[in-house]
């Protein structure tokens, strides 16, 4: 059974009869008879009753007709849904990212994508590097903001490298500063009460890696916290934290740079090696790029 004999079968059924449904359908006439009939060997039973100028349908025909009608319809809506994905009409794409580039990065990008799409739906996930790859890993994410590098154990990720941005220390406006001098240095952060991420998260590695690098322990007076809370806490004079520069420029808070180049952290996006991204995640990914002024690989 074809959905074309089925389109003709209906047509001659609300036409009654088969010329002016062959006009309809714009086929021959002959051609039509023809898949009617062989519509009518296959299914074991006469549809119409031909009579000279009278069509009518038989008990079976009666039978089929809203079968076909509903998988016409259905057709009909199945072609308009595919159509509509694959024109950018309608979607999902879901993102992952951490929580500092979700207060800098990622609400603007988001606003010119939805701009080109208002018919995708997005849905952002907040979490730490580690926790974003696992979800990428699983298929959780279509995409993935991460810190790199992943370190071993990492899944197999293809990764496209967006920015370096420079991280600086933050302090309540209130507080002391916490040098004399334009910039510090990692080991004039020894002894300063400090406001720390929760475990897992990027910032917090980062930071207790290069306090120990520089030959002490952070000394953490709060930790625990998401970038809104660790913010809120150094507002409150809690301590001073390390922070993504441009989570920095929009806080409010007093900004202190580190000397040369060694805080920094590298940002990639994401996606599986083994599972292409669909179209509209391919999409988002281009005005990411775009929005960077990075060139697609």
């Amino acid at each position: 059974m074809q959905l074309q004999q089925l389109r003709y079968f209906a047509t001659v059924a609300e036409v009654r009869h088969f010329t002016r449904a062959a006009e309809a359908l714009h086929v021959a006439q002959p051609s039509l008879s023809q898949q009617i009939r062989a519509l009518e060997r296959e299914l074991g039973a006469g549809l119409f009753h031909r009579a000279r100028g009278n069509i009518t349908l038989t008990d079976a025909g009666e039978a089929l007709l809203p079968l076909a009608r509903r998988i016409l319809a259905d057709t009909e809506t199945a072609h308009r849904e595919v159509q509509e994905v694959a024109q950018l009409r309608r979607g999902r794409v879901r993102l992952g990212a951490p929580p500092s580039l979700c207060a800098s990065l990622v609400p603007d990008v988001l606003r010119t994508y939805h701009e080109r799409f208002p018919g995708i739906d997005l849905l952002v996930d907040e979490g730490g590097s580690q926790d974003l790859v696992r979800s990428l890993a699983a298929g959780g994410l279509d995409l993935a903001l991460i810190i790199t590098p992943l370190g071993v154990g990492a899944p197999a990720l293809a990764a496209t490298e967006l920015l370096r941005e420079d991280l600086v220390v933050v302090t309540s406006p209130a507080a002391p500063a916490p040098t004399r001098r334009r910039a510090l240095r990692v080991a004039d952060l020894r002894g300063l009460p400090m406001v720390m991420f929760r475990r897992g998260y990027d910032l917090r590695d980062i930071t207790t890696a290069a306090c120990r690098a520089a030959g002490f322990e952070p000394s953490f007076t709060v930790e625990g916290g998401e970038m809104d809370a660790v913010l809120g806490f150094v507002r409150a004079g809690l301590g001073l934290a390390v922070v993504p520069g441009m989570v920095a420029a929009r806080s409010g808070l007093r900004v202190t740079p580190f000397e040369g180049e060694h805080m920094r952290r590298t940002v990639a996006l994401a996606h599986r090696k083994d599972v292409a991204p669909p179209r509209a995640a391919r999409e988002l990914q281009r005005v990411l790029l775009e929005h960077l002024g990075v060139e697609e690989g």
